[in-house]
C-alpha cells in the first residue's frame, strides 16, 4: 500500500520517530474485540443502569459503522457530515433515512462537533459505541420502554468509559491474546529498520505499563531479530500518557522498572527507558529535538493527530486501518466511475446547447422537449451507474473519505492535520527513512 502525502515532509530531516500502540503499533482483530465491547456494554447497561433484558438479543453488525460518523444525541441519530458541517446521511435506528426526512431534521444547519449533544465516533475503538446506540434506538422505536435518547448515549458512554477503565475489556485480551491481537511480523521488521536509519524509536501510549507489556511482548517479542526484548527497540516507552493532553501539557513524569513495574521520580534530563506520563515538551528538551524534528503516527485523528498539530511543531501521520480495503474497492470501481464521467460530459454538452436554446428569442420548443428527454435519459444511466458504484462499499455508510460527492468531514481532518496517512505503518517498508514525501498539486475549481 502507499504513503498519502497532504504537506511535504522531508524523511532525512526527521530525528524521532514516534507510534501510539493500539491499532498502530499493535493492530487488533476489530470485529472480535469490537464484539466483545458490545455484548459487554449491554451486560453493564442491563446490570448498572436497569435496562431491559431483552437488548440481549441485539446482534452485531460491524458494517452498521464507518470511521468518521458522529452520534447526535438530540435527534436520535448516526450522522455522516461533508467537511462544510451539513449533514449527508442520517442513520435512526437500524436505516439509513431518506433525503428528505434528513432535511425536515437538520435542514441547511451546520453540525459543531464541539455541541455537547453531538459524539464524533473517530476510531476502531468506537465502533461498538456507535452501532449499540443505533440498535438501541431501533429498540425505542419499536416500542420498547427505553430513556431518551440524549439519556440513552450518555448511558452508553457512562459504562463504556467503565469498561476501559476497570480492566473489563482488557483482562479478556490478556486471557486470549490470539482471538484480540494480530501478529505481524512486519511491524518489527519496520522498527528494525528505523532503528539502523540512527533515528529514536518511541511509543506513547495511554494504557498503563502492564497492558503495553502484555500485548508487545505477544506482538513484537517473537519476530524480533537485532535486540532481546521491544524495550530494546525503543528508546522511550511513554505509558498512561494522558494523550491527547501529553502533548500540550507538562505533566508529573515517573520512571518504570521494566522487571518489576515499580516507578519512581525522575531526575531530569530522562535517559533511554520506560515511563509513566511526562509530555511531549519534555521529551523535546531532553533529547534536544524540535517539533519539527519529530513525526508521531497514530489512528486517533484528535488525540493522536488535530490536537497535536495545533499545538505543537511534530509532524503527523494517520493510520486509517479502513483504508486498505476503501483503495481496493476504488480500483474496482474506476471502470464505473469513467462511465459515470463520460455520461457528464455529454450531460453538460446537452444542457450548454439548450442554455443556448433558453437563450434566442425564438425558441424552438420541439427541439428544447428533445434535449430535455436526452438528458432525462442520461441521468437514468448516471443512476444505474451510481448504484453499481454503491454495491463496492460500506452498505449504509457508502465510501470512507466522502460524503454524496463531497469530501467528508473526517476526510478534511485527515487532510488539514496529518502530513501523511496510510492503511498501516507497515507501507513505511515502501519507502527509504529518507525519502522525500511530497504532496501532489490539488487543483481549484477554476483550474480544472
Amino acid at each position: 500500500m502507499s504513503i498519502y502525502v497532504n504537506r511535504v515532509l522531508n524523511m532525512r530531516k526527521i530525528k524521532a520517530i514516534g507510534f501510539d500502540m493500539d491499532h498502530t503499533l499493535v493492530k487488533y482483530k476489530t470485529s472480535n474485540f469490537e464484539n466483545l465491547t458490545y455484548k459487554t456494554l449491554i451486560e453493564r447497561l442491563i446490570i448498572k443502569k436497569k435496562y431491559p433484558r431483552k437488548i440481549r438479543k441485539l446482534k452485531f453488525n460491524l458494517k452498521k459503522m464507518s470511521h468518521g460518523l458522529m452520534l447526535d444525541s438530540l435527534q436520535g441519530t448516526i450522522i455522516k457530515i461533508s467537511r462544510f458541517g451539513k449533514v449527508k446521511m442520517c442513520m435512526r435506528g437500524a436505516k439509513i433515512l431518506d433525503y428528505q426526512t434528513t432535511q425536515e431534521l437538520y435542514s441547511n444547519n451546520i453540525i459543531d462537533p464541539r455541541d455537547k449533544h453531538i459524539m464524533p465516533l473517530n476510531t476502531s475503538f468506537a465502533m461498538a459505541h456507535g452501532i449499540l446506540y443505533s440498535d438501541i434506538v431501533q429498540l425505542k422505536l419499536d416500542g420498547l420502554k427505553l430513556p431518551s435518547y440524549p439519556q440513552l448515549a450518555a448511558d452508553i458512554k457512562d459504562v463504556l468509559d467503565e469498561i476501559h477503565t476497570d480492566g473489563s475489556l482488557k483482562n479478556e485480551v490478556k486471557k486470549n491474546l490470539g482471538r484480540f491481537i494480530i501478529q505481524d511480523d512486519k511491524i518489527v521488521l519496520l522498527l528494525e529498520t528505523l532503528k539502523a536509519s540512527k533515528k529514536k524509536i518511541f511509543l506513547i501510549t495511554n494504557s498503563d505499563y502492564e497492558y503495553t507489556k502484555i500485548l508487545l511482548d505477544f506482538a513484537i517479542n517473537p519476530f524480533i531479530k537485532n535486540y532481546k526484548d521491544w524495550s530494546e527497540l525503543f528508546d522511550v516507552v511513554v505509558t498512561l500518557a494522558q494523550k491527547p493532553d501529553f502533548f500540550t501539557e507538562k505533566g508529573k513524569i515517573l520512571e518504570i522498572d521494566k522487571t518489576t513495574g515499580f516507578m519512581k521520580n525522575v531526575v531530569r534530563p530522562i535517559q533511554n527507558g520506560v515511563y509513566q506520563g511526562g509530555s511531549g515538551k519534555i521529551f523535546e528538551e531532553d533529547f534536544v529535538l524540535k517539533g519539527e524534528d519529530i513525526l508521531y503516527l497514530g489512528d486517533h485523528i484528535y488525540g493522536d493527530v488535530v490536537r497535536l498539530k495545533k499545538k505543537s511543531g511534530w509532524r503527523t501521520g494517520m493510520v486509517i486501518e479502513s483504508l486498505k480495503s476503501e483503495i481496493e474497492s476504488l480500483n474496482k470501481v474506476r471502470p464505473i466511475q469513467e462511465k459515470i464521467d463520460n455520461w457528464m460530459i455529454k450531460k453538460r454538452s446537452l444542457e450548454n446547447e439548450l442554455n443556448k436554446l433558453f437563450g434566442d428569442k425564438k425558441k424552438n420548443t420541439q427541439k428544447i422537449n428533445k434535449l430535455f428527454e436526452k438528458i432525462e435519459s442520461i441521468d437514468r444511466g448516471i443512476q444505474n451507474e451510481i448504484k453499481n458504484y454503491q454495491k463496492h462499499f460500506n452498505p449504509y455508510w457508502g465510501e470512507l473519505m466522502r460524503a454524496g460527492q463531497e469530501e467528508s468531514f473526517y476526510a478534511d481532518l485527515v487532510q488539514r492535520y496529518a502530513c501523511i496517512y496510510m492503511s498501516s505503518i507497515t507501507d513505511l517498508l515502501d519507502y527509504s527513512p529518507r525519502t522525500y514525501f511530497r504532496p501532489y498539486r490539488r487543483l481549484l475549481a477554476h483550474e480544472i
